[in-house]
């Protein structure tokens, strides 16, 4: 029998279900991977503006080709949706990326002396293509939500990021290389973005998120943040080896 949302969370006889968001559990059982994506030395650069060009350039490539890999993500999940209103919200996702967020990136590496050739044809990196690779798989195998909650480390957790960094003494400076980075994901329109995805990812969760399943959920969501880590850390050692 399906139950409705509210005798979902009626099962539960943990009071925290009950006053936690759903992304705050998912944050709160992950706080250690949580923490090491989100204070990774690689943003500490960013936000003083000490990370090196190359730790910078190397991650700006990469990204962009995770971005191709994402837009994939968007598309499954407007295959996965169960109802119209989902799929019209992976639709959107899918077009911002491919129509928007993809051209500023080209742009930004503009500034960076990176042509579209050179970002097309740069092999991809091992983590790349590990975490795209993990967040598609966890669509394939599961359901929307499962998707959504491999997709939220990204979405919603670089507005986390780039609100931390702003608000760092030297993020907006004129001597920082990375302000308009930092810039790009703590404004307005990302910020509104990323709030949009957790809204949805805890409507799916009201909908599909039994106490049964938190447990998968959950180890999702870690694994996914480790992964995003990685990706930091990918960066992070291509300026390494530079020094």
């Amino acid at each position: 029998m399906i139950r409705e949302p509210s005798q979902r969370h009626a099962l539960s006889s943990e009071p925290w279900r009950n006053i936690m968001s759903f992304f705050e559990r998912l944050k709160t059982a992950a706080s250690a991977e949580w923490r090491a994506y989100t204070e990774h030395p690689f943003t500490n650069g960013l936000a003083d503006g000490s990370l090196t060009e190359a730790a910078f350039r190397h991650y700006l490539v990469q990204d962009y080709l995770f971005l191709i890999e994402f837009a994939r993500a968007y598309a499954l999940a407007v295959y996965k949706s169960p109802r119209l209103a989902d799929m019209r919200e992976a639709a959107a996702g899918l077009s911002a990326i491919l129509d928007i967020e993809m051209n500023l990136h080209v742009k930004l590496c503009a500034g960076w002396g990176l042509s579209p050739g050179d970002l097309e044809q740069t092999p991809p990196a091992v983590e790349m293509l590990a975490y795209t690779r993990y967040v598609l798989d966890a669509g394939m195998r599961g359901d929307l939500l499962a998707l959504k909650v491999a997709l939220a480390p990204c979405v919603i957790g670089y507005a986390e990021i780039a609100t931390r960094l702003a608000s760092r003494p030297k993020a907006q400076a004129a001597t920082n290389p990375y302000r308009v980075w930092i810039a790009e994901y703590a404004g307005a329109p990302y910020q509104e973005v990323a709030a949009k995805a957790r809204a949805h990812l805890e409507a799916l969760a009201d909908l599909y998120a039994t106490p049964a399943r938190e447990a998968e959920l959950i180890a999702i969501f870690k694994e996914a943040t480790r992964l995003e880590a990685d990706f930091w850390e990918m960066g992070w050692r291509a300026g390494q080896r530079v020094d």
